[in-house]
């Protein structure tokens, strides 16, 4: 079977079903606790030579060219990480998988969506009530795109897009909330995305992010999160999409 594809200046290229299968895919995610039940149905492993101080490569013997990177929470975390794993290995494709809050209403508790762009809210500086980003002040980026989407390498799926920021300090204020709204107007926030974008984009790997969302932002309330039913979705969504690689 071939799959046809039209590119971004219209031209159309053949990618066989044989050869998007054995594409070699780094999955990444900050906890075991977010992926899983994808570990364990799907048998994923860990040999002592793929353990680390603080990260931990998983792989499975039924589908060894794909693994399973759990980098730890935050950004430096997962730069760390991510930039060690692949300056030592090569891959086709890397994924990022993880809950994440959202500011968007119209978006569902437990709904997976896809990232297209993430930025480092907190990268810059104050001045007085006014916040610089690093770009403005001359010294760097903060903002981060995927560089391949969902629907043009596996098109069985297709999961709204959008807009993202990553934080080292989770929202759950009101005040901090409108301010960060007003300036960047993002959808969701994690802890890892806009590191995970970067890392790819330096080390030259096709990247994407899937995340599903357990919570809105907004005054702290566990109550009202919804973690169980957004890993399930996202762990659902990892078995399905390696059923077809």
């Amino acid at each position: 079977m071939v799959q046809i594809y039209k590119t971004k200046t219209g031209e159309l290229f053949y990618l066989s079903c044989q050869k998007k299968r054995y594409m070699r895919i780094l999955f990444v995610a900050a906890t075991v606790a977010e992926v899983g039940g994808m570990i364990s149905d799907l048998g994923f492993e860990v040999s002592d030579l793929e353990k680390r101080s603080n990260f931990i490569i998983h792989h499975t013997p039924h589908k060894p060219d794909h693994k399973l990177l759990i980098t730890g929470v935050g950004m430096v975390a997962t730069a760390y990480a991510l930039g060690h794993e692949l300056a030592a290995n090569k891959y086709d494709l890397a994924i990022n998988l993880g809950i994440a809050g959202t500011f968007d209403r119209s978006i569902a508790l437990g709904d997976v969506v896809e990232i297209t762009t993430d930025t480092i809210a907190g990268l810059g500086a104050e001045d007085d009530d006014a916040f610089l980003p690093i770009s403005q002040m001359g010294f760097g980026e903060s903002a981060f795109a995927a560089t391949e989407s969902l629907t043009n390498v596996f098109n069985k799926f297709n999961f709204k897009q959008v807009t993202a920021i990553t934080v080292n300090t989770v929202h759950g204020n009101e005040a901090s909330i409108q301010k960060v709204q007003k300036r960047l107007n993002p959808q969701t926030e994690s802890m890892e995305g806009a590191a995970f974008f970067y890392a790819c984009r330096e080390a030259g790997v096709p990247c994407l992010q899937i995340r599903a969302v357990s919570n809105y932002v907004e005054k702290r309330n566990r109550d009202n999160w919804h973690i169980g039913l957004a890993i399930k979705n996202l762990n659902t969504f990892a078995m399905d999409l390696l059923k077809v690689l």
